[in-house]
């Protein structure tokens, strides 16, 4: 292995590393005391609900025919690679990710809204295997092309019912100035071929709290994966379900409250599912009072449980008592 005489000095002292960090840094603060002064807080606003259109700064971004978001975009990475120039062995201070197919800069998160900067590259498109299935998070999409061509498909659900959906497709030619506007939980951007590269603006906002992420097949519709919209959500189910196999029987009062609560169906259903596994007088209880609640979306399915369990285990009808 080959190290370079500056990697090897770093082993001994890491100042130069640590100076070059503080002087991307800088350069960083400088762009957001500028260009991106309102970069935040349009941010939190979007995030909160605020209408596109009555933000100035990510209103011009996204505005068809305005020429705003190349100089928002090109005065940012000039900035970033002339400092990268005077100090290679720095890193850009903004979260960002890579691989064989997509690199990803996030520019800004506040309040659920994001605003990223994404290439996408058409050798490692093709490289991957053709998409099979759509998802379509509960989240709204406004996406800008700054750079290069691709080929596309929008896939949009005209019916949803249990267990599947109808899908109308259609091609799309995206191509450089193209503003695109999405409700995720309605549609999805499936890309066919890049030309090169692809570069887009992106920003994102979750729509929802406790709504849930469907994929569907694309050659029947039929629903193959959910998942919980929020990270939140997905940390809680995860968590439920840990401790379930876990054996944590300490855990079944907290369980039975938390499927009792306002928020997410799945994730109160999930915590229900391990309540019972774990406690089955606790879990059983916390059953028969969602039964009770007519205007909870969880009364039927568990209505429905109950019945099925003392079908089942007869003994049970005298842990709760039966819903009025």
């Amino acid at each position: 292995m080959l190290i370079r005489p500056e990697l090897e000095a770093l082993r001994r002292d890491d100042t130069p590393q640590r100076q070059a960090q503080a002087r991307l840094a800088e350069v960083l603060a400088r762009w957001r005391a500028g260009p991106a002064a309102l970069l935040d807080h349009e941010l939190a606003r979007f995030g909160e609900g605020a209408e596109l259109d009555d933000l100035t700064l990510l209103a011009a971004l996204f505005a068809p025919g305005d020429k705003a978001a190349d100089g928002f975009i090109a005065e940012l990475v000039a900035r970033l690679t002339a400092a990268l120039g005077r100090d290679p062995l720095g890193q850009v201070p903004l979260r960002h990710y890579t691989d064989d197919l997509v690199t990803t800069l996030m520019l800004g998160r506040s309040a659920g809204a994001t605003l990223t900067l994404q290439a996408l590259d058409g050798a490692g498109l093709v490289r991957r295997a053709a998409p099979v299935s759509a998802s379509f998070p509960p989240s709204e999409t406004v996406e800008r092309v700054l750079a290069g061509s691709a080929r596309a498909e929008r896939v949009r659900i005209m019916a949803a019912r249990p267990g599947a959906a109808d899908l109308d497709t259609a091609e799309v030619d995206l191509a450089p100035g193209l503003v695109q506007r999405r409700d995720g939980s309605r549609e999805a951007l499936i890309l066919r071929g890049v030309a090169g590269s692809l570069v887009t603006l992106k920003l994102q906002r979750r729509m929802a709290d406790g709504a849930v992420t469907h994929e569907y097949r694309l050659a029947d519709g039929a629903l193959v994966h959910q998942a919980a919209g929020s990270p939140r959500d997905s940390r809680l189910e995860f968590t439920a379900a840990l401790l379930g196999r876990m054996g944590r029987t300490d855990a079944a009062p907290l369980l039975g409250a938390m499927a009792e609560e306002n928020g997410s169906p799945a994730l109160r259903w999930q915590a229900l599912r391990e309540c019972l596994a774990l406690d089955t007088a606790t879990g059983f209880a916390a059953l028969t009072a969602l039964a009770r609640r007519s205007d909870d979306p969880l009364c039927g399915p568990a209505g429905a449980l109950r019945a099925q369990l003392i079908e089942a285990y007869p003994q049970l009808a005298g842990v709760a008592p039966c819903p009025a």
